[in-house]
């Protein structure tokens, strides 16, 4: 591949209710060709207060994950205006978001756009596109920490989106929060994403899908899990409340009885299999599989257009 067609690195970093993610990448034969990823389960949603406010010790959980991007933003270098910091549902909800991003500042030298939840529809469908084959109209969800995104789009056009409040780490604080877990936890869960979805479910329906793609940390647990145990990667409403039976048969809250869940997934498995089963039911999902990108994958492909001067 000659020099002249590989771009100069550049990085996309989403600031996540769960998770905070970076992604470097270099343009090469007109694509993103991802050279490096970090993660961090921050699960910044856990530190709202009832007044609204982040608690300090997340703030300073975030801070940390960010002071470990803005050495490998070095490490790689790369030029400021290579890249891009996006932040979701939590950034967006509490009512100290400008101490955070005041703090936040001299260590990433960058500042931090927080988008809408719609915005975050559009690029998590994007992200999707760029990664995974087939065609047809497809349904797209991304559960996350606090808000999830319902996406239906044909090729790289989108005909509907939303972004509704509820998420892993808000139902773990809700409905999760006492072990062993009981039948009625997962009900009253359930129940929940019922009422938060009806003013959109009969939009959904209406416009149909013809396959179902989840792009969430949510997702990729049941997924993992399923790979590890050597069965295929297809989530189905059977799978989902044969996990939800090996979810109560637990008494610990590491749910280390169940082969396969990593320590770090663990945490929010149950809520993500809660808000799946609730989906699945709700909408009448026959089958779904894990997309192959979401979010930040979006923003590394705006980032890509933007470099290339699109």
């Amino acid at each position: 591949m000659p020099e002249s067609n590989v771009s100069k690195p550049y990085a996309a970093i989403t600031l996540g209710s769960n998770s905070f993610n970076m992604l470097v990448a270099q343009t090469v034969g007109g694509k993103p060709a991802v050279i490096a990823k970090y993660k961090r389960k921050v699960r910044l949603a856990e530190g709202i207060g009832d007044d609204g406010m982040l608690s300090e010790d997340v703030i300073l959980r975030g801070l940390d994950c960010l002071a470990m991007f803005a050495s490998m933003l070095k490490q790689h270098h790369i030029a400021a205006e290579n890249v891009a910091v996006f932040a979701t549902a939590t950034l967006r909800v509490i009512t100290n978001a400008d101490e955070f991003h005041r703090r936040a500042l001299p260590i990433l030298h960058h500042e931090i756009e927080v988008i809408s939840g719609l915005r975050e529809a559009e690029l998590i469908y994007q992200g999707m596109v760029a990664t995974t084959q087939g065609d047809g109209r497809r349904l797209v969800i991304d559960i996350g920490g606090a808000s999830t995104e319902f996406i239906i789009g044909d090729g790289s056009k989108v005909l509907f989106k939303t972004s509704v409040p509820m998420g892993c780490v808000l139902f773990n604080q809700r409905f999760f929060n006492q072990y062993p877990l009981q039948s009625i936890d997962f009900e009253q869960a359930i129940d929940y994403v019922y009422v938060m979805l009806a003013e959109h479910r009969d939009q959904l329906l209406s416009l149909g899908w013809q396959s179902v793609l989840g792009a969430s940390g949510a997702v990729q647990s049941v997924v993992s899990v399923l790979q590890h145990r050597d069965r295929p990667a297809i989530i189905s409403l059977d799978i989902l409340l044969a996990f939800q039976a090996e979810i109560l048969a637990q008494s610990d809250m590491g749910l280390s009885g169940i082969n396969g869940l990593d320590a770090e997934q663990a945490p929010t498995f149950a809520s993500g299999v809660a808000i799946l089963i609730a989906l699945f039911k709700c909408l009448n999902i026959q089958s779904l599989h894990l997309a192959g990108g979401a979010l930040r994958e979006g923003v590394l492909q705006l980032l890509a257009d933007r470099i290339a001067g699109y």
